[in-house]
This record gives C-alpha cells, structure tokens and sequence, in this order.
C-alpha cells in the first residue's frame, strides 16, 4: 500500500499561474514588504476605530499572532503565497449582528490605508479590488447562511477603491 501524501504536487500550469501571479503583482510594488506594511497600518487603525475596533477586541486576544494569520491571508491572495489557512466566512458568520455598515466601513478605512502606502495607483486598484470582492464575498455568505436571507438578488452596496 503506498503512503498518503499530505498534498499532491502542484499541476505545472498551475504552478506556473501563481509564479506568473506573483511576478506581475511584484511589477507594480506589491511583495511582501508592502504587504506587512499595510497589515500593519490598516490594523492599527481598526484597534483605533469606534465602530470597528470593539467587534475586533471581543475577540482578538492576541494581536501579533492575528496580524501573522492576516499577513498570510494577504499574501495568499496577492502573491499567491499559498501560506494561508483558516475560514474566514466561519469567523464573520460567528459575530452577531455584523452587516453592511461594519463592512463598508472595513472598505473606507481599508482604502485609506491603501492609498497612503500603495507604492503604484496600479496596486491600489488590484488590492482595492480584492479587497471588496472578499468584503461582498463575505456579506453575501452572511445574508444567506446567518440571516437566511434568499433574496441574493438585493444588491450590496459598497464603496470601491
């Protein structure tokens, strides 16, 4: 019997799609220097923020250890890293009453964040992108699995970048 293998090697075209993804994002300024800049930063202004900063320290305990998970995060999705793990929608499902202004607030401050160190208006527009479609990613999984509610046809209304 032969052993199991934790994870299968990566299909070459696969490969070769994140390394193409990583060297075009690293064009335009984004590599992992800018992103744990931007963790960082956007991180200490939601601690700093009325609305968003309580819905964060209900339930972060520990911050080094949640900016290293969001550091991951980012870079899984702008560099391809490939070095995140975890559910995001099980965690924004969790928090009570979580909803449209918690988020469009999350895309303005994130966005300001953005455009103070966004080393090319070509980064702040894909990081700006990416950033929303989670954010209504993760709404429209709240709308329907939270609040049970099937009318997917209502439009999210969020700002954009």
């Amino acid at each position: 019997m032969q052993p199991i293998r934790a994870h299968a090697p990566a299909h070459p075209h696969a490969a070769a799609a994140r390394a193409a993804r990583r060297a075009d994002a690293k064009v335009i300024g984004i590599d992992e220097a800018f992103i744990a800049a931007f963790v960082d930063d956007f991180y200490a202004a939601i601690r700093a923020d009325a609305l968003l900063g309580p819905v964060f320290a209900a339930r972060i305990d520990d911050w080094p250890a949640h900016l290293a998970q969001m550091n991951r995060f980012w870079q899984s999705i702008l560099l391809a890293a490939g070095s995140f793990s975890g559910n995001p929608m099980v965690k924004h499902l969790a928090i009570p009453g979580l909803d449209d202004a918690h988020f469009a607030h999350w895309l303005d401050l994130f966005y300001a964040t953005l455009h103070r160190l966004a080393p090319t208006p070509e980064a702040a527009k894909l990081v700006g992108e990416k950033a929303r479609m989670i954010a209504e990613s993760l709404l429209t999984g709240i709308r329907l699995h939270r609040d049970r509610d099937a009318d997917l046809f209502s439009k999210v209304e969020l700002p954009h970048v």
